[in-house]
């Protein structure tokens, strides 16, 4: 029994969704529910106050996003992370589409984050660099990647975090894009 309960614990925290029914080895299968974000403290709040220097060019501000008129991406990343890299080839096909991304690097150097995307391109309109972390904090953000939608009065609208798969950016970004569309 111990040996059941032990193969039970390291397949459960492992994730791997495997149980046994009547002596054989069963995947679990989840029910496919919709897709909804991730919880935020600023869902339906306008996005609280900062002015941010630019990595490239100009920086931007609240009071920016406060007065776009369109919806817009705000994404916050950093080179050093695995998931970022992921999502990469997602963020350039938005940018293809002419969605409206800007971003705020987060947790890492000036010299690296140029790099990153001088090596694999710049999707982004915009690119604010927050030294001290202070406006992610703001944000909630702990990690990245993180992806914020505005509307066009900058109050969040949807929230993502990890790194952008095709289905959430068909399910869920483009809609949600699609409803605050001047």
């Amino acid at each position: 029994m111990l040996k059941f309960l032990l193969l039970l614990l390291v397949l459960g925290g492992a994730g791997a969704g495997l149980y046994f029914y009547r002596g054989e080895l069963v995947r679990a299968v989840a029910p496919q529910a919709p897709l909804a974000g991730s919880p935020t403290r600023l869902k339906d709040r306008r996005v609280p106050g900062f002015s941010l220097p630019g990595l490239v060019g100009q920086g931007f501000e609240a009071r920016d996003l406060l007065a776009a008129k369109k919806p817009m991406v705000i994404k916050f990343w950093g080179s050093w992370s695995p998931a970022v890299i992921l999502e990469y080839p997602i963020l350039l096909e938005l940018q293809a589409s002419r969605v409206e991304m800007w971003s705020i690097v987060f947790r890492d150097t000036r010299t690296r984050a140029l790099n990153y995307l001088e090596r694999n391109g710049n999707p982004y309109a915009r690119t604010a660099f927050d030294t001290a972390g202070r406006v992610a904090s703001d944000w909630g953000v702990r990690d990245v990647p993180v992806t914020f939608v505005l509307d066009g009065d900058g109050v969040v609208r949807w929230h993502f975090t990890g790194p952008l798969t095709q289905e959430v950016v068909d399910r869920q970004l483009r809609p949600v894009l699609e409803r605050y569309a001047p």
